[in-house]
C-alpha cells in the first residue's frame, strides 16, 4: 500500500497523513491515533521519497568526518556513537548521511549539505575548546547538537557532555586515598574541550591535597595503544617513575597496560591504573570483575540522546537549546591498589 491508497481509505489528504505519521504538532492527537492505527492494519511503510516530498524534508541526520587521524572522533568510540544514534533515527524514519572531508574545510561541506537541503540536521562530535563549527552551523540555520562542549563558544547551543572534570578530579582522588602521590595523565589531545576539562579535575585534586603536579608525568596525544604503550615504557623508566597512571580512553589504556607487563611489574600492585572506558560494547572492561577501574560513561547511550535531541530541534528549531551533563560512575576494578610501600 502506498500513500495515496492510505490517504483514499482513511478520506484525508496525502500532506495530513505524512505529517501525523512523522509526528507534526499541528495534528492533532486524535488523527494522528486514527492514521497510526491503519498505517499498522494495513502494513503500511512510508516511502522515503514520498514522507520527503511531503514534509519537505530530506529525512536524513547528516554526520562530517574529518580525513585527518589526530582526531578524537576517529577511533573505534566513534562506531558506539553511532550505533546509539542510529536506533533512534531507524525508530523515527531517518537515514544518515557521512561527510569526508580535510581537517579545516568542514564549513565548506556545512555550507554545502545547507544550501542543498541534504540533510535536515548535523551532530558535532569531538569540539575544540574553540570551535568554528557551531558559528558556522549557527549562521547557517542548521540544526544541530554537540557530542561534549566547547569552552570558547560564545554562541548558546544543545550538547550533551561527561563531566569530564568532576570525573577525573574524583579519580585522582582516590588514588590520592591509596596513597599514590606519584600519580600520571596519559591525556587526549589538549586542544579537545574534553581533554583539557579532565586535565583540570586532575590538577584539582593535586592542588587540593599539596600534590604539585610532576611535567613530567602528563602527556597528550590522540588516544591509541601505541600512545598509550610508549608514554607508560618512558614513564616507567624514569628515576621517580609514577605507581598510578590515568589514561583517558580504554583504547590507551590497553597500551598502557602491555607497557606494564613488558616491564616485568604487575598492574593493581606495583603501578595502579584508571581509565575513562565509554562501557563500549565491542570492548567491554571485563564480565563479572571489571579489569579496570574506570570513570564510566556509556558513548552508545549518549549517541541516542543526541539523536534525540537533534529530532526535536528538527521538529522546531525555534525550542531553547538543551544541555545535558552526564555524570560519570567510578567503578573499581582489578587495576588498583595501594600505593608501593616507600612511595
Amino acid at each position: 500500500m502506498n500513500l495515496k491508497e492510505l490517504s483514499e481509505i482513511l478520506g484525508l489528504s496525502q500532506t495530513t497523513v505524512s505529517r501525523a505519521l512523522n509526528g507534526y504538532p499541528e495534528v492533532n492527537a486524535e488523527t494522528r491515533e486514527r492514521v497510526e492505527a491503519a498505517a499498522r492494519k494495513h502494513n503500511y511503510s512510508p516511502n522515503r521519497r514520498a514522507t520527503s516530498l511531503a514534509t519537505g524534508r530530506s529525512m536524513t541526520i547528516g554526520h562530517v568526518i574529518p580525513a585527518s587521524t589526530q582526531h578524537e572522533m576517529v577511533n573505534p568510540i566513534f562506531g558506539d556513537f553511532v550505533a546509539g544514534a542510529a536506533g533512534v533515527y531507524g525508530e523515527e524514519g531517518y537515514d544518515m548521511l557521512f561527510s569526508h572531508v580535510t581537517d579545516g574545510d568542514e564549513e565548506r561541506a556545512y555550507t554545502d549539505l545547507k544550501r542543498k537541503g541534504t540533510v535536515d540536521g548535523v551532530i558535532v562530535q569531538g569540539p575544540k575548546v574553540n570551535d568554528a563549527r557551531i558559528e558556522v552551523l549557527t549562521r547557517l540555520g542548521l540544526p544541530f547538537v554537540v557530542h561534549g562542549r566547547s569552552s570558547g563558544a560564545g554562541q548558546d547551543y544543545s550538547w550533551v557532555d561527561v563531566n569530564n572534570r568532576r570525573s577525573f578530579k574524583r579519580a585522582t582522588e582516590f588514588l590520592l586515598d591509596l596513597g599514590h602521590r606519584r600519580i600520571a595523565l596519559i591525556n587526549g589531545l589538549e586542544d579537545m574541550d574534553f581533554a583539557q576539562r579532565r586535565r583540570a579535575g586532575y590538577l584539582e585534586a593535586l592542588a587540593e591535597r599539596g600534590v604539585t603536579p610532576d611535567p613530567a608525568l602528563m602527556r597528550s596525544a590522540e588516544m591509541t595503544e601505541v600512545y598509550g604503550h610508549h608514554e607508560t615504557r618512558d614513564m616507567l623508566a624514569l628515576s621517580d617513575p609514577p605507581t598510578a597512571i590515568l589514561a583517558a580512553s580504554m583504547i590507551s589504556a590497553i597500551g598502557v597496560r602491555r607497557a606494564i607487563e613488558e616491564a616485568g611489574l604487575t598492574i593493581g600492585k606495583d603501578v595502579s591504573v584508571i581509565t575513562h572506558d565509554d562501557e563500549l560494547s565491542y570492548l567491554r572492561n571485563g564480565q563479572d570483575v571489571p579489569i579496570f577501574t574506570a570513570t564510566r560513561s556509556s558513548v552508545h547511550q549518549a549517541g541516542r540522546v543526541l539523536a534525540e535531541m537533534l529530532l526535536r530541534r528538527i521538529e522546531d528549531p525555534s525550542v531553547v537549546p538543551e544541555q545535558i551533563l552526564l555524570e560519570a560512575e567510578l567503578v573499581v576494578g582489578r587495576s588498583t591498589g595501594p600505593a608501593p610501600t616507600g612511595d
